[in-house]
């Protein structure tokens, strides 16, 4: 499977999403609707992406409660047509077995799930202030061991453990890798981060970008230059 761009619809409200949309290349398809977008305008800001064709939906809220609760959110989110959501991991085994059977009730074009092993702002000095003792590599491996024998799809992972996750894994885990930066981008609030190339040469199934296509100067541009980066990576292979 060819590595696709997910463009972080990282906005204040609907009111901007339509604008975004109409400066992208037809061949983005995919669209990230986060924690502050859902947050300002509910599931109704789905329907602003409705008109856009073959567009899919990555809805990133993290689910990370009760199994019943989580299960009732994947069920719901599925019925407004989202296409990969996530859950957190470290909401355990009951919860990640309850999300996954409540995907799977969909059938053959059931929404699919990614785990959340560790955020991208996080990193090792982080991990000491939470009590967490394993190194990152070593928590988003065990992590990941266990969301795919609860029956999630994949999990949200730095490109910078991708490669573990491949090689021990296998080719069928979706991997999703957030803090995409071309070349020379500022870094913002995520301390790991790569390159588009970085993601592909790791093993990324979905490269999630958002302020450098959503804030460049010419949208447009922007995401031809990194598609076109993506490209030249799987060509190399």
């Amino acid at each position: 499977m060819k590595p696709e761009i997910i463009l972080a619809v990282d906005v204040p409200s609907a009111t901007d999403v339509a604008p975004l949309l109409a400066k992208l290349p037809d061949q983005l398809s995919w669209f990230k609707i986060g924690l502050e977008l859902f947050s300002a305008e509910g599931p109704a800001v789905l329907n602003t992406l409705s008109a856009r064709r073959n567009r899919r939906i990555f809805l990133d809220l993290k689910f990370h409660d009760i199994p019943r609760t989580v299960a009732n959110a994947v069920t719901a989110a599925g019925k407004l047509g989202v296409n990969l959501m996530t859950v957190h991991a470290i909401g355990g085994r009951a919860m990640l077995k309850a999300a996954a059977e409540a995907a799977a009730a969909f059938g053959p074009n059931r929404p699919r799930l990614v785990a959340v092993t560790t955020l991208t702002s996080l990193n090792q000095d982080d991990f000491t202030d939470l009590g967490i003792h394993r190194t990152v590599s070593e928590q988003a491996l065990a992590l990941t061991e266990m969301a795919l024998a609860c029956g999630i799809d994949g999990v949200v992972t730095s490109v910078h453990e991708a490669p573990v996750l491949r090689r021990k894994f296998g080719s069928a885990p979706i991997l999703v890798t957030p803090g995409i930066r071309p070349s020379g981008a500022d870094v913002g609030d995520q301390k790991r981060v790569a390159t588009p190339a970085v993601a592909v040469e790791a093993g990324a199934t979905y490269l999630v970008v958002g302020r450098p296509i959503v804030e460049a100067a010419d949208p447009f541009k922007a995401a031809l230059a990194i598609q076109a980066e993506v490209d030249a990576a799987v060509a190399r292979q």
